[in-house]
């Protein structure tokens, strides 16, 4: 699966015999309604019981929506459950204040550790720094897809521990679009931690693509904090 895909969607349909995992498709749209829709995506983590699916599908309906996939997760032998859906909706008839609403009130039926919605032409977009490795495939599949309007981020900016010549396929598409590109090369004796949190100030999120170094783990814990 590509590394876009993958950062766009949390969870697929995997058939191992380790948990259960299910994927409902919606109901299919005519084109021509979209023009007045919007795209929305609910993520929620609960403690698992039934009738959870059946309450997440009719706050939607309730309220003119309509689910165009649902992805749903329960562990074996664990009481807990993950669902990801995404939906249209028409924000005339379900203002985003109301949305805001109707799913805090679903998420205190069901105790809900987590419950997010995100509707991306309306919501502001989550700001991201790139950590990139040596290797181009990820981080050029997560540039396109963001080019193609499949992430709906902003990316302030990418850092790498290899340097990449100015004539590269990469760097020309950086330089395009306005992202900051910073080579640090870091070293056992030097992981230059202080240098990278500098750069990731005022970012939502870090994302690696195929950026594996140990002392991330260390940098993640500073900017949980920041």
């Amino acid at each position: 699966m590509a590394f876009a895909k993958k950062a766009a969607q949390v969870l697929g349909v995997i058939a191992n015999g380790s948990f259960k995992s299910s994927r409902f498709a919606g109901r299919s749209v005519d084109s021509r309604s979209f023009t007045s829709l919007a795209h929305g995506v609910h993520v929620f983590h609960c403690p698992d019981e039934v009738g959870i699916v059946a309450k997440l599908s009719d706050c939607i309906a309730s309220r003119g929506g309509n689910i165009l996939g649902a992805d749903v997760f329960v562990p074996e032998n664990e009481n807990v459950f993950y669902s990801r859906s995404e939906f249209i909706f028409d924000p005339i008839k379900w203002p985003r204040g109301q949305m805001d609403e109707d799913f805090l009130k679903l998420s205190k039926t069901f105790n809900a550790m987590r419950s997010v919605v995100r509707v991306p032409i309306l919501d502001s977009k989550y700001k991201i720094a790139v950590f990139a490795s040596k290797q181009d495939h990820c981080l050029v599949d997560l540039l396109h897809g963001w080019q193609d309007g499949r992430l709906p981020v902003e990316i302030t900016c990418v850092i790498s521990n290899h340097g990449r010549g100015l004539n590269t396929h990469v760097i020309r598409f950086l330089e395009r679009h306005g992202i900051p590109y910073h080579y640090l090369w870091t070293t056992k004796e030097n992981k230059r931690e202080e240098e990278m949190l500098e750069l990731v100030q005022n970012t939502d999120f870090l994302v690696l693509a195929r950026y594996m170094q140990n002392h991330l783990s260390m940098l993640s814990s500073s900017f949980s904090h920041c």
